[in-house]
């Protein structure tokens, strides 16, 4: 379900791009439990917006698609059993979000961020998705973070990030 919102924000984002994107056939390959698929279908996502053109010092074109991508990308790995990969991703994800519009900065890394936490939620590394919900926080995620598992067992949002209650 976690990866499905962020599979679902990046298809959003990338639909300008006109090409096919690979995000809904990870998400379907996810659903039915092949994680493997899934990692290879989001590292053909990866692909397409790593490039000099879409997300670079000079072009920052998709620098937000392609954090969204390695973030996916690092969820599936990390629910395939490669933690490894996975954190290796989770760094790509961030290098990628330094590039981002600082205009969407936030809501970028609230979904990488929240992938990332969730994806080691579900493989019981708790500690870990707490540390990585904190981390994100910490480096100015919005309030999508909040709705990771990680956010209820951590320190409760600031007064300032509750949710209106009218």
């Amino acid at each position: 379900m976690f990866l499905a919102l962020a599979a679902a924000s990046a298809l959003a984002l990338t639909a300008c791009g006109g090409a096919e994107s690979y995000q809904t056939a990870a998400m379907e390959a996810s659903d039915g439990g092949d994680q493997k698929a899934a990692a290879s279908l989001a590292r053909k996502e990866v692909a397409r917006f790593s490039t000099p053109d879409q997300c670079s010092m000079t072009a920052k074109l998709n620098c937000g698609t392609l954090a969204l991508a390695y973030g996916t990308l690092a969820g599936y790995q990390i629910m395939d059993g490669d933690r490894t990969a996975g954190e290796e991703s989770f760094v790509s994800a961030k290098g990628a979000l330094s590039l981002t519009d600082p205009a969407i900065r936030a809501s970028a890394t609230a979904m990488v961020y929240r992938d990332v936490s969730e994806a080691f939620w579900k493989t019981g590394d708790r500690t870990r998705a707490v540390a990585v919900f904190k981390e994100g926080r910490a480096a100015g995620a919005d309030q999508y973070l909040y709705m990771s598992s990680a956010a209820r067992f951590s320190d409760p949002q600031p007064p300032d990030q509750q949710p209106d209650p009218r």
